[in-house]
């Protein structure tokens, strides 16, 4: 992705300086925090599952401590590409909503380093970037860059932009009031039907990121291999995969993502669309 030289947003909180927050004596550990989220996203629960457990074993196992962050050049680069993949998101949005008669409100940016406190509770860079709907920020430790590398084998800068748009998506969602109409299922419905409204969520989120691709692809800010790499991405974060990856065997009804193959049909649904109007993924639930 051509991304040097270009705007970078201003909507960035950059917390990195503030330490990486470790678990002290009795803590909760890092394999404990690996063990929390995938249980969790197993049994069908949502990032917020995954929040509050971290917070009860945090408040149980006796606080944590402070370790010193040192920015090296590779995430000082990093932080920067990131900053004008959300200028590119404020752009595409701004404009579309614009076309339906709406005024976009872009989200801030978090970059953090280790764990965070945001607007839905305490969280580590375990769980991956997520976005909260409480204070509308997308949170994003740029280790996961090296994560995607080197756990999911998906290699290359617009594999990361592709993260970051999918979590845009999610604001998106949230401003237009899908969150909103989603969420309160999950204390009306079973568990196994309410993970469907949330694969919807998902894969419609991917589809926004696919909306992002295509405007980056009419400013001429796309390269040869970048579609690829959000592909490669999207397939990596498939429950399928990372239920075959951490068991062995998948089980579809735990399913809160989509299947990689659902990921990435829906990011290049939105790819081709470049607008709103394929984005109905709630239609196609049975």
């Amino acid at each position: 992705m051509k991304w040097e030289d270009r705007r970078r947003s201003s909507n960035v909180e950059d917390r990195r300086s503030q330490g990486s927050r470790m678990p002290g004596r009795g803590g909760l550990t890092v394999g404990g925090l690996v063990l929390i989220l995938i249980v969790t996203l197993l049994r069908g629960g949502g990032i917020g599952d995954v929040l509050g457990s971290v917070i009860m074993s945090e408040v149980a196992s006796g606080g944590t401590q402070t370790e010193e962050y040192i920015e090296t050049p590779e995430h000082k680069k990093l932080a920067e590409f990131s900053k004008v993949v959300l200028a590119d998101t404020e752009a595409v949005w701004t404009e579309l909503f614009k076309q339906y008669g709406e005024t976009y409100n872009p989200p801030t940016m978090v970059l953090y380093s280790g764990s965070v406190e945001s607007g839905c509770g305490f969280a580590s860079s375990q769980v991956g970037p997520f976005y909260c709907p409480m204070d509308k920020k997308l949170y994003i430790d740029l280790s996961f860059y090296d994560d995607l590398n080197k756990k999911y084998g998906a290699s290359g800068d617009f594999a990361f932009a592709y993260v970051i748009a999918h979590e845009v998506g999610h604001h998106v969602q949230n401003e237009l009031g899908i969150m909103e109409q989603v969420q309160p299922l999950r204390q009306q419905l079973s568990e196994k039907e309410y993970n469907k409204y949330s694969v919807a969520l998902e894969l419609q989120a991917d589809y926004l990121a696919g909306v992002f691709a295509a405007y980056e692809q009419g400013q001429g800010y796309l390269e040869k291999g970048d579609i690829e790499e959000a592909l490669q991405a999207a397939n990596a974060v498939g429950d399928d995969v990372l239920q075959k990856r951490a068991q062995g065997h998948v089980v579809p009804d735990s399913f809160t993502h989509g299947t990689g193959e659902q990921r990435m049909e829906w990011f290049m649904k939105g790819f081709k669309a470049g607008d709103l109007s394929e984005w109905d993924t709630f239609k196609y639930i049975k």
